[in-house]
């Protein structure tokens, strides 16, 4: 692969608007007319599952077993043995696949085993604690007791409002007094397990969270909606159906190992019923550029006039870039050309063995570089505005702090979303990020070649939410036979990419163990780095509810850069945040012009407003966008159109997903 530059005669140019003052911080008129032509539309398969129209309440359990007959309760058995058969052919070719890495195998590589017993062993000196934490518990459980005995004189449990808890929706959970207690007494011993980590005294805050993390992976997994004959809604299908909902799950469960190559690759949605370029990532645009490590996307404007300074985007290169660009009426992309800006976006190669050395210098080097001076040679304009999209803004930071140090002011503003250079409250990817984490990681990376498979980071992330992302699956998908409805985000979220071994270790160990950019012990491309020598704008976006980036790590890593700095908190988490159109009205942000240490504080006194962050966010790179200029056509200037976006480096699709 080569880069692709060379002249090309300029396009004719629609005719310019009058909008506003040429000055970057005055004032704008409103934003130029949007041309009438739109995309195509995309296919009906390509929506997000519609709500479901009300139902009647399900059938009480005890109504269904009083209905069986002969013949039902014949067909149920005859099911049950053909699933039950069928689950041992299934299971039996999932372990022949699986050892064959046996040689590799370890009991415990994540040390989980040493942090338990850490945390029990402090606790063992805490008797106070132990006695005090068993005392709540029982009196808990008697409380159960004495509630549920009532209920044997009254006919009648206390209503509790609705269910808060998605695993215990269905109304069996509340109207029937045995799965009620059932899921009571799991609730209470799961609040006592998991608190108990919390009291240990003594414990280091690595030690404690790793601990808790995996406390609450066993925790989750105990759950009894996770059992088939201690959740009502899989017993209600199986009854109803006479054991073929079970037959159906067994199928399921076939193909996800299959598809997984003996492991279990969980199908989240239908990913037939997507196709990259087609129904999603459909915002018309051009490959300008390509080398080893990215493809370079100009979109075609849909305005008369554009601003002058073009909008650079670097998403994750741990995911791929359309979650900016699922549908036309949610995608940022699409929103952002109608605003009037000329947005060029860095689709990261999904790398195979031959990267494997490629590391973080050359992602600086060869993409953020790279990409800059591509939009330089495409529009002949001398700066750009720039984003960064979670680890994309890390290595954002990075590149900026290094530019500031060798006076290079090519870029005039950075925005990140969702992104952290200060790892020190990093979420709960921090557990897999210590030596024993990146160790093991390191051993799965050479397993492969020299890159991280895609199915091991995505079960990493969909172990994060695992009650959402894999228990809530095993039920629908296994138990009760039904197979997941198309959903374009959940498509992106199993269409995961491989990540070189020295890129990620880099990446892991002197951000997310090091902390070494804030720490100042960063040095990178023969430069020591500081992000206090930044002082372009910065606009930072974080989410209140992100698990991966938190509101507090957002924050901090603010209060490192050097110059202006706008901080805001939007609703939801670490892609619904972001990814909020205007026009769904949904969430709401935050904003306050005093950034305090902590995110709690900075919350009591912030301004709450309806809806998305974006049209704030756009106010503001407006205001470091320059003047209005004829819309730039891909391909019209230097660089000339290599393919139609979405390119080709988004299409490679990895292992099982």
């Amino acid at each position: 692969m080569t880069d692709a530059q060379g002249a090309a005669p300029p396009a004719k140019r629609a005719k310019k608007t009058t909008r506003g003052a040429t000055g970057s911080t005055r004032s704008r008129k409103p934003r130029p007319k949007v041309k009438t032509e739109e995309p195509t539309a995309p296919s009906a398969a390509s929506a997000r599952p519609s709500p479901q129209t009300p139902q009647e309440a399900p059938a009480p359990l005890n109504e269904l077993v009083m209905a069986q007959t002969a013949d039902s309760l014949a067909a149920l058995s005859t099911n049950l043995t053909h699933a039950m058969t069928r689950a041992n052919q299934v299971f039996s070719t999932a372990f022949i696949e699986q050892t064959k890495e046996v040689a590799s195998w370890q009991p415990d590589p994540l040390g989980v085993q040493t942090a338990l017993n850490d945390v029990w062993s402090h606790l063992a000196q805490q008797p106070e604690t132990l006695r005090d934490a068993h005392a709540a518990l029982w009196q808990r459980y008697a409380d159960i007791w004495q509630r549920h005995a009532a209920y044997m004189l009254t006919g009648k449990l206390p209503d509790e409002g609705a269910a808060r808890d998605k695993r215990f929706r269905d109304p069996e959970w509340r109207s029937n007094p045995a799965f009620s207690m059932l899921r009571e007494s799991y609730l209470a011993t799961s609040d006592f397990i998991t608190g108990l980590v919390d009291k240990a005294e003594g414990v280091d805050d690595a030690t404690k969270r790793k601990a808790a993390f995996f406390i609450k992976q066993a925790v989750d997994a105990a759950s009894p909606s996770n059992f088939l004959m201690t959740n009502p809604a899989a017993l209600r299908a199986l009854l109803s159906s006479h054991g073929e909902s079970l037959l159906k799950g067994v199928e399921n469960l076939a193909e996800d190992l299959k598809r997984g190559q003996g492991m279990l690759a969980i199908s989240q949605t239908d990913l037939d019923a997507f196709k990259v370029g087609e129904n999603v990532a459909t915002t018309p645009g051009k490959v300008i550029f390509r080398n080893r490590v990215f493809e370079l996307i100009q979109y075609a404007p849909t305005t008369e006039t554009v601003h002058e300074v073009p909008l650079l985007i670097f998403p994750p290169w741990i995911n791929k870039f359309y979650i900016l660009d699922l549908q036309p009426k949610n995608s940022m992309i699409r929103w952002l050309t109608d605003q009037g800006h000329s947005v060029f976006l860095v689709s990261w190669v999904n790398p195979d063995e031959d990267m494997a050395e490629v590391g973080f210098e050359d992602y600086m080097r060869e993409g953020v570089y790279a990409a800059v001076q591509a939009v330089q040679d495409a529009t002949g304009v001398a700066r750009v505005n720039t984003v960064g999209y979670c680890v994309g803004g890390t290595l954002l930071a990075a590149t900026l702090a290094h530019m500031a140090k060798v006076g290079d002011t090519r870029i005039q503003s950075a925005t990140f979303f969702a992104s952290q250079a200060d790892f020190k409250c990093a979420g709960d990817l921090l557990v897999f990020s210590d030596d024993a984490g990146i160790k093991f990681l390191e051993a799965k990376m050479d397993e492969h070649g020299g890159v991280l498979d895609a199915q091991t980071m995505a079960d990493t992330f969909n172990s994060l939410r695992s009650n959402d992302l894999i228990w809530n699956y095993v039920v629908d998908n296994y138990y009760i036979g039904k197979h997941p409805p198309p959903f374009d985000l959940l498509y992106w979220n199993a269409d995961q990419t491989r990540m070189p071994k020295a890129l990620h270790l880099f990446y892991l160990r002197r951000f997310y163990r090091d902390n070494a950019l804030t720490e100042g012990k960063l040095k990178l491309l023969g430069e020591a780095l500081s992000l206090k020598d930044v002082t372009i704008p910065v606009f930072m976006q974080s989410s209140k509810e992100d698990h991966i980036a938190p509101a507090q790590s957002v924050l901090r890593s603010a209060l490192n850069f050097g110059g202006p700095v706008e901080f805001i908190v939007a609703g939801s988490g670490h892609i619904a945040g972001v990814i909020n159109h205007p026009s769904a009205r949904k969430y709401q942000y935050w904003t306050n012009a005093r950034l305090t240490p902590l995110a709690d504080d900075w919350l009591r006194e912030a301004q709450e407003h309806p809806g998305s962050w974006w049209p704030h966010w756009d106010s503001w790179l407006r205001r470091m966008s320059g003047s209005d200029v004829p819309a730039r056509e891909p391909g019209q200037g230097k660089l000339k159109s290599l393919c139609d976006a979405p390119g080709e480096y988004v299409k490679v699709r990895s292992g099982a997903s």
